[in-house]
C-alpha cells in the first residue's frame, strides 16, 4: 500500500512557500508598482524584513539558494553599500508607524559579513524602519565562518534566533556534498550563541543525500538531539541540477531511491517525536514551549518564503539581490543578478524586476493551500466567513476530490476537508490539486517526498 501511494503521489510539485508560485511571476510588477505597494503599508500593519547576503566562501553542492562563491571580502563590502542604499530607499516609502516585528538574515552565508559591517548593516535597518521592542532577529549561520568577534557582533545586533545548517555529520556524505562540518564544531557554535543569551536555536537536517543511509541519518539525529535545539527542520534534498548547475557535482547514482528517501524521512521524524518534539507542518519539529509549536496548536501557523513561521506580519519585505517580498497586493522579487542589482540600487534604490499581483481567486486558493500545508485541514466555515459566496466553488472542488479519491489520503469530515495520517506525507501533492496555475507548463519542481 505504502509503495503504491509513493509511486502515485510523489511527483514533482511546488513547495508552496507562496501562491501563485515563483515560476508564474512576471514583469508587470516593477519598481513603480512596488513603490505603490510600499506606500500603502499603514501604521496598523506589522512588517517582517528578509535580508539576503548572496555570498559563500564555499559552495555546498546540495544548495539550491541564490548565492555565489568568493574567497575575497571586497565583493561583499561593495554589495553591502548597495544594499544599504536599497534599505534607505524602501524605508523612505514605508510608514514609520508600521513596526518591524521580525528580521531574518539569509543567504548565502550572512555570517561571512565582518563584525563591524554587520553592526553597520543593522544600524541602517533601524534608521530606515521602526523596530518593535520585542523584534525577533534570526540569522542563518555557517559554523566555518564564525569567530569570537562575529559572535559578539551578532549579540550586539540583538540576535534572538540562530539557524544552523547541519545536513548530515557522516564524513562520506559531507564530502559528497562539499560541506565539511564536524559535530564538535557545530556544538561549539550552539554553546557560543547560548552563552550570549540567544533564546532559540534551529538546526536543519537533510535526508535523501548522496551516500546517506538510515544508519548515517540515525547518528546525525542523535547528535542533533544532544544539542537540544528548540526547532529542527527536516528537509528532503531537492535535486534540481537543471536549475542549480553545481548540483551536477552530485552523482545521481549515489542518491537514495524514492523508497529509501521515504524511509529516511519516517525514521528521522519518529526519532524527533520520540524525543519530545512536536511535528509542525510537513517538515518542521519544535519543542512544546517553542513559539512555532504554540502557533501550530493555536491554529496560527503560517507559511511564507522562509518556510513555516509564527510571524503574523502582514508585509514581508525582501531586501538584497533575488529577495522576494510578500505584500497584501501580491509578490515582488528583486533583480537576481548581483551586479545588475547593485547598479539599480546605486542608481535609485528600488530593484524590483518581477512579481505577481494576486486577485480574489488567488487569495482564496492561497488560503486553502496554506491551510493544507499548515493544518492538514480546511474549515469550510472559515472560508465562507472570509470569502463569502466565492468560497462555494472551492468547497465543491474539495468535496469532489475527497469523494473521488480511493486511496484514503483525504476525506470530508462534517464541514471540513481533512488530510488523513497516511496522506500527510503527500500534503504538497494534495495542495497542488487546488493550484489553478500548475497545468500551464511553467517551472520544474522537486519530488514531493
Amino acid at each position: 500500500m505504502q509503495n503504491t501511494l509513493l509511486s502515485k503521489y510523489s511527483g514533482a510539485v511546488p513547495r508552496y512557500t507562496s501562491y501563485p508560485t515563483a515560476p508564474h511571476f512576471n514583469e508587470t510588477v516593477d519598481c513603480g508598482k512596488y513603490a505603490q505597494w510600499l506606500r500603502a503599508i499603514t501604521g496598523r500593519e506589522q512588517i517582517s524584513l528578509y535580508i539576503h547576503i548572496p555570498y559563500c566562501d564555499r559552495l555546498c553542492w546540495f544548495c539550491a539558494c541564490h548565492t555565489k562563491h568568493t574567497l575575497k571580502y571586497e565583493p561583499i563590502a561593495i554589495y553591502l553599500e548597495s544594499l544599504k542604499k536599497e534599505i534607505a530607499a524602501v524605508g523612505s516609502l514605508v510608514s514609520r508607524e508600521a513596526a518591524v516585528t521580525a528580521v531574518h538574515f539569509g543567504g548565502g552565508s550572512p555570517t561571512m559579513v565582518r563584525p563591524e559591517d554587520m553592526i553597520d548593516l543593522m544600524a541602517a535597518l533601524r534608521a530606515a524602519f521602526r523596530f518593535a521592542e520585542d523584534v525577533e532577529i534570526s540569522v542563518e549561520m555557517d559554523p566555518n565562518d564564525l569567530d569570537e568577534p562575529r559572535y559578539d557582533a551578532l549579540a550586539a545586533i540583538g540576535m534572538t534566533r540562530a539557524s544552523l545548517g547541519v545536513q548530515d555529520f557522516h564524513p562520506e556524505v559531507q564530502r559528497a556534498i562539499n560541506r565539511i562540518q564536524t559535530f564538535e564544531h557545530t556544538k561549539s557554535v550552539v554553546d557560543a550563541v547560548r552563552a550570549r543569551g540567544v533564546h532559540s536555536v534551529n538546526c536543519d537536517i537533510l535526508y535523501g543525500l548522496p551516500h546517506q543511509t538510515e544508519a548515517t541519518l540515525t547518528e546525525t539525529v542523535k547528535d542533533i538531539l544532544s544539542l537540544a535545539p528548540d526547532r529542527i527542520a527536516l528537509f528532503g534534498y531537492a535535486h534540481v541540477p537543471w536549475m542549480k548547475k553545481h548540483q551536477t557535482m552530485i552523482k545521481e547514482e549515489v542518491l537514495p531511491g524514492l523508497e529509501e528517501r521515504f524511509a529516511q524521512m519516517n525514521l528521522a521524524a519518529s526519532m524527533l517525536i520520540a524525543a519530545g518534539y512536536e511535528p509542525v507542518g510537513i517538515d518542521h519539529f519544535a519543542l512544546p514551549s517553542d513559539r512555532m509549536a504554540i502557533a501550530q496548536r493555536e491554529g496560527r501557523l503560517r507559511r511564507n518564503f522562509q518556510g513555516y513561521t509564527d510571524d503574523a506580519a502582514e508585509a514581508l519585505i525582501g531586501l538584497g539581490a533575488s529577495s522576494i517580498g510578500q505584500l497584501p497586493q501580491g509578490y515582488v522579487q528583486n533583480m537576481p543578478a548581483t551586479g545588475e542589482y547593485q547598479r539599480m540600487a546605486d542608481a535609485g534604490g528600488l530593484t524590483a524586476v518581477r512579481g505577481i499581483e494576486v486577485n480574489a481567486e488567488d487569495r482564496l486558493r492561497r488560503r486553502v493551500i496554506e491551510e493544507i500545508m499548515c493544518a492538514f485541514a480546511v474549515e469550510f466555515s472559515d472560508l465562507r466567513a472570509e470569502f463569502g459566496d466565492a468560497a462555494e466553488a472551492i468547497v465543491a472542488e474539495a468535496r469532489a476530490f475527497a469523494q473521488s479519491n480511493q486511496d484514503g489520503i483525504c476525506l470530508v469530515e462534517g464541514d471540513r476537508f481533512v488530510i488523513t495520517e497516511i496522506g500527510r506525507p503527500f500534503a504538497r501533492t494534495i495542495a497542488a490539486v487546488f493550484d489553478s496555475y500548475l497545468g500551464n507548463g511553467k517551472g520544474r519542481h522537486s519530488i514531493a517526498v
